[in-house]
């Protein structure tokens, strides 16, 4: 990912998630809001800093980033305009975490409701991103 000097970080970078997903939505079998996440200092970006793997039989699976926001980018000839809206805001926010994280990682935890995290690490090694929920049956 990103190995200069990030555009932003901390605080900043939270504001930053903070207005790029303000009213932005997931959509699945249902809808969720894509909200801003920061779970602190980590020196990796795995699956163990959201459950505990050695005690929890909790479905879970690894993307690559590219492959959870191409579905939310990629525009259709039959989109109207909310829906190029939302990809186009998809697209920035993917560019935003891209230029300011490494290691930008997705993790989708659960079966049938599941959480969505999308993190990686800032350049002080805490651990942001964005989460949401979906439904998947």
């Amino acid at each position: 990912m990103n190995e200069g000097l990030p555009k932003f970080k901390g605080e900043n970078l939270l504001a930053e998630i903070r207005k790029s997903t303000d009213g932005l939505t997931y959509m699945s079998e249902t809808d969720a809001p894509v909200e801003p996440y920061s779970g602190g200092h980590a020196d990796t970006v795995d699956i163990a800093n959201f459950i505990d793997v050695s005690a929890s039989a909790v479905k879970h699976q690894k993307l690559a980033p590219k492959k959870f926001f191409d579905r939310l980018t990629t525009v259709s000839d039959w989109f109207g305009p909310e829906q190029r809206e939302a990809a186009r805001r998809f697209s920035e926010l993917e560019k935003l975490l891209e230029e300011n994280l490494n290691k930008l990682t997705v993790f989708k935890i659960g079966h049938i409701q599941i959480d969505i995290y999308v993190v990686g690490l800032d350049a002080d090694k805490n651990l942001i991103g964005i989460k949401t929920k979906a439904v998947e049956t």
